[in-house]
């Protein structure tokens, strides 16, 4: 039957949906929503609702990263008996490789007031965010973010032990300084504090531990999602959640296909700086279920990745962290290309504009800036031993090993001090701050770089209260999400450490939101 003929007849596409998933039911209790084609036939298997349960747990998130023990720690806080499933063999995901940066207007030690930064607000915050996501964001979900930030970082603080760095940076397209680092410039900081919160509350975590299906009886709006099934080793468990799934597994930065699906720009020779188990499945089962999606098509470039391999390591943050204290972004010609305070998206393309023949382009910076944004002489020693930063004891020696013509770097390098002197970039209109620093002494650095698929702003959508909405608009009972597997929070474009704060701030919704379902 066509959707003509459909209407005609004056049934809906809900009545349709409906009408399918009721058929299933009485025929034995199917799951909803998805006929997998039998392998090596042409006909439909349909899977069954367990029969049993290998386990039960009130909360049952999945993902380990900071969405994850975000939601697990306030679930279990709240009284539920919570459990983390994790596919890889090791907790954190992306988190833990996480450059350690985390978007708040304040902090319990105030440190941009300490430090005579300015000012920042909850609304320069939202305003920022929703800019960098050239309004596409949903502005309720931007406006939890920002208001909850500071509580969430504190937290972190006061009872996971996180500590942070004494430096407050200015990022890409946010204008303001609010990028808080951890100590150790890492995420993982944030998911030892976390991971340190839920396990104190009672939460479990099991690695190893792939979701391979979500289970819910039908489309009708009052059928709540049941629980998952779980691939561990060569075992497969069923496992019930009482109160609620929350779905915490990150992106699709490496399933290449659905990536195709959503920008086909993106081919597979692009690198990626994500954990190789951002693969999106969480979305694909949570659409079979029922789920809506939205900005599926709005994906990241990292700017400042390992030209070759497309790591996000610890050189890669200095290309981030590094415009407020004076970096400039060069290319192989010796030029500036790009307000290097510009957001990531236009950086990143900018760069590909140049042409595949000026890969890479360079980060430059001398002595005096990495003490600015929390940079350490020892990361800069390490990073010139595995080859990551490269060193010219002067301008001309720098440009030679960098294969770009003296003069010009020499040119571009004076002509920058002279902005930040006068406060005036008249080639990019740059915001020239006064924390930037002029490169006149060196030695010189350059650090190579080029763009790789970094983040996915599009997933599943979500209201305030993190519950799931499904295709109709209504919540899909027991369901959450938060984190990177969602969409609505950034819009077209993230704004770096807003990924972060989305995470923590929502994963503590979910769990919270949660545990005081009724089972």
């Amino acid at each position: 039957m066509k959707d003509g003929d459909a209407q005609q007849k004056g049934m809906s596409r809900r009545s349709l949906l409906r009408g399918a998933a009721a058929v299933g039911a009485v025929a034995g209790l199917s799951g909803m929503a998805l006929n997998l084609a039998a392998p090596g036939t042409a006909e439909a298997a349909t899977k069954k609702l367990p029969q049993k349960w290998d386990q039960t747990w009130d909360v049952v998130v999945i993902g380990s990263g900071f969405a994850g023990l975000a939601a697990a720690a306030e679930a279990a806080g709240g009284g539920a008996k919570t459990v983390i499933l994790e596919k890889m063999p090791i907790y954190g995901g992306n988190s833990i490789i996480n450059g350690g940066g985390y978007a708040a207007w304040d902090d319990e030690m105030h440190l941009r007031q300490k430090k005579n930064l300015g000012q920042d607000s909850v609304k320069q915050h939202v305003q920022d965010t929703l800019k960098g996501g050239d309004f596409y964001n949903m502005p309720e979900l931007v406006e939890i973010m920002a208001k909850e930030a500071p509580d969430a970082l504190n937290w972190m603080i006061d009872e996971g032990g996180a500590q942070l760095g004494d430096v407050l940076v200015i990022g890409g397209g946010h204008t303001a300084y609010r990028a808080h680092f951890s100590k150790h410039n890492s995420g993982k900081d944030y998911t030892e504090a976390l991971k340190k919160i839920a396990e104190k509350r009672g939460a479990k975590i099991l690695t190893g531990s792939q979701v391979t299906w979500i289970w819910r009886k039908d489309a009708d709006p009052k059928s709540p999602v049941l629980g998952v099934e779980v691939k561990k080793g060569n075992k497969v468990l069923n496992i019930k959640a009482k109160k609620a799934v929350v779905l915490a597994s990150g992106g699709f930065s490496w399933d290449v296909k659905m990536r195709l699906e959503q920008w086909p720009k993106l081919v597979k020779e692009f690198n990626c700086t994500n954990q190789k188990g951002a693969t999106g499945e969480m979305i694909r089962y949570a659409k079979a279920v029922g789920a809506d999606t939205l900005h599926m098509n709005f994906i990241q470039l990292f700017p400042f990745a390992e030209p070759e391999a497309g790591i996000l390591d610890r050189p890669a943050v200095y290309g981030f962290s590094g415009p407020g204290a004076g970096v400039i972004y060069v290319s192989k010609a010796g030029k500036r290309f790009v307000n290097e305070l510009d957001r990531r998206d236009v950086c990143a393309f900018a760069q590909i504009a140049l042409g595949p023949n000026m890969k890479p382009a360079y980060t430059i910076f001398n002595d005096a800036i990495p003490p600015k944004f929390g940079g350490k002489p020892a990361e800069v020693e390490a990073g010139i031993k595995k080859g990551r930063f490269i060193k010219g004891d002067t301008i001309a020696d720098l440009a030679k090993k960098i294969g770009a013509p003296p003069d010009v770097l020499e040119k571009t390098i004076k002509d920058h001090n002279r902005y930040i002197a006068e406060g005036k970039d008249p080639e990019f209109n740059k915001p020239m701050k006064k924390t930037m620093v002029p490169m006149d002494k060196g030695p010189y650095y350059a650090l190579p770089m080029w763009p790789a698929v970094h983040h996915t702003m599009g997933g599943l959508r979500i209201n305030t209260n993190a519950q799931v909405i499904d295709v109709f608009g209504v919540v899909i009972p027991h369901l959450y999400a938060a984190g990177e597997v969602t969409g609505g929070v950034h819009g077209s474009n993230r704004l770096g450490c807003n990924a972060t704060t989305d995470c923590v701030v929502f994963g503590r919704i979910a769990g919270k939101n949660g545990a005081k379902e009724k089972a």
